[in-house]
């Protein structure tokens, strides 16, 4: 036992095994995933969450600690963002054409999803420091931490919110958009973008490429009008 210890303290001190664990968690999600047939409840993202979480608990692992090998997964959002260009680069034209529709839908997006969160949790009873937090949900992680930073917010509860909103956008977004009858693949991107960023957007591109182009851009254009909007709206009402 003393032995099996001793290997625990050394790979434990290694940015390699939380590295492997990451990969690992995230393939066993896929695989549960494929086999569910594409069910939306069996999220690979939601899937390999729980299995680090459960991990890092038994062991009394620190998320410093785990951070120190998954910042390297961590560094590759950066490139898998710019690669979403890609997509949306072979719908450029319908994009060009539908420009002030995406850009109404978009903003009107963004206002929704940041005032709802707060007036629900206004109504609640949350602080000012939590409804800050809560207002960038919507936002891919970086903009949204960035954001309730400067507005005296709690990055750490940001970046929680932030992926239980895309996970949830990522499993219900769909069937929302199909008991809404709302059919075409550009519009249910935008929506799935505006509402559910990264994860929302990776869910998007595995089930359709329209969809997933338009996603894309919605997250996007969704993180640059949060960060203009938002810190406006909230010096006029709480500044």
């Amino acid at each position: 036992m003393q032995d099996l210890r001793d290997v625990w303290v050394y790979l434990s001190a290694s940015p390699l095994l939380h590295l492997t664990l990451t990969l690992v968690a995230f393939q066993v999600g896929a695989l549960i995933y494929q086999r569910s047939k594409l069910n939306p409840l069996f999220n690979p993202v939601l899937l390999a969450v729980v299995m680090i979480v459960a991990v890092l608990t038994a062991t009394g692992t620190t998320y410093s600690a785990y951070f120190d090998g998954a910042q390297f997964v961590h560094f590759l959002l950066g490139p898998a963002t710019v690669a979403l260009a890609i997509p949306l680069y072979r719908q450029f034209e319908r994009v060009r054409r539908s420009a002030p529709a995406i850009l109404a839908s978009v903003v009107t997006g963004s206002l929704t999803a940041s005032l709802s969160a707060v007036a629900i949790g206004w109504v609640l009873g949350a602080t000012p420091e939590a409804l800050i937090s809560i207002a960038p949900k919507s936002v891919t992680a970086p903009v949204a931490m960035g954001i309730a930073e400067q507005l005296g917010g709690l990055p750490s509860l940001t970046a929680v919110l932030v992926i239980v909103t895309g996970i949830l956008g990522a499993m219900i977004g769909p069937k929302i958009l199909d008991t809404m009858g709302i059919t075409d693949w550009a519009a249910r991107g935008l929506a799935i973008g505006t509402a559910s960023h990264g994860i929302g957007t990776a869910r998007a591109v595995q089930v359709n490429a329209i969809a997933g182009a338009f996603s894309g851009l919605a997250m996007g254009l969704n993180a640059i009008a949060t960060a203009i909007l938002l810190p406006l709206l909230w010096r006029l009402f709480f500044g």
